[in-house]
């Protein structure tokens, strides 16, 4: 009786009518552990249909494509999305997650344009010869932070800032910068080592360590945490303390019911409702410091 209790959970969950919010709180109540509760949702794999570009890849207001410029090692890979109306715009540079520059992260790049931003989604696996080479089939990259160490995060994003200056259709003063789970750890840790950013976003990334890092950070900074993602939610007060010690803006919210990566809408942790009001937080961010 019980596995035919939890089949049934599981379907309505796949089929849309259990939202993941009530997934999780009837899934402790038939595992008898939030545990238990969230590894069951990790192991349920939505339809193909949850994982459609919200933006299509031909979307013919944008302009969308790959670039490469230079960096200090060589090359450096990035998708580059804009409008295609003549303009000039703010720019946000996007850090992937560890499945590197996949076709997710495009996707959200071309959100940003939608939005009237000029959008560069970078390779930080550049120096290895970009995302694909490295991931092959995709998927996680297991050692990422050896690939692409700090050093290397700090170094590239330099050369993209140089980058998107000098492009005539980007505010060189309006720059901001995001990233997802890895990759926002890397935003959060590339904006106390990079000058001039006007905006940070953090989604599910670490917050940069020491803490004491954060008093070289000159950009106002949003973060997102999943309730169930302790081992990096549980952080943000103490992040929120070092922020205040120093004077530096940092608003974060923790959203009920979302675990890590929540925002990633071909993942199995996909929370939409987190999700959509994550984004609207962000858009609305980024509008305020960088099209001002």
């Amino acid at each position: 009786m019980m596995a035919e209790t939890v089949e049934v959970l599981v379907k309505g969950y796949a089929d849309g009518i259990v939202t993941r919010r009530e997934f999780i709180q009837r899934a402790v109540v038939l595992t008898g552990s939030l545990a238990a509760a969230t590894s069951l949702l990790d192991s349920i794999v939505l339809p193909l249909s949850a994982n459609a570009a919200q933006v299509d890849p031909e979307e013919s207001t944008l302009i969308s494509q790959m670039v490469q410029f230079s960096g200090p090692a060589g090359a450096v890979f990035g998708y580059q999305t804009q409008p295609k109306s003549a303009g000039r715009y703010p720019a946000v540079i996007v850090i992937h997650g560890n499945d590197g520059l996949d076709e997710h992260i495009q996707d959200v790049a071309r959100r940003y344009a939608k939005e009237g931003f000029v959008a560069l989604a970078m390779d930080y696996l550049s120096r290895h010869g970009g995302t694909k080479k490295v991931s092959g089939a995709g998927g996680d990259i297991p050692n990422i932070s050896n690939l692409a160490p700090l050093e290397v995060v700090k170094d590239d994003t330099e050369a993209a800032l140089t980058y998107l200056r000098g492009l005539k259709e980007v505010r060189g003063d309006r720059i901001g910068i995001t990233g997802f789970c890895w990759g926002g750890g890397r935003a959060f840790y590339a904006a106390t080592q990079v000058r001039s950013f006007r905006a940070v976003v953090v989604f599910y990334g670490r917050s940069p360590n020491p803490l004491d890092l954060v008093k070289q950070i000159e950009a106002p900074v949003l973060a997102h945490y999943g309730e169930l993602d302790k081992r990096i939610t549980d952080g943000a007060p103490e992040t929120e303390a070092a922020m205040k010690q120093y004077g530096k803006s940092y608003e974060y919210k923790i959203y009920s019911g979302a675990g890590h990566a929540f925002h990633n809408d071909t993942g199995r942790r996909y929370h939409p409702e987190a999700a959509k009001e994550a984004w609207n937080r962000t858009i609305e961010f980024f509008k305020k410091h960088l099209q001002s």
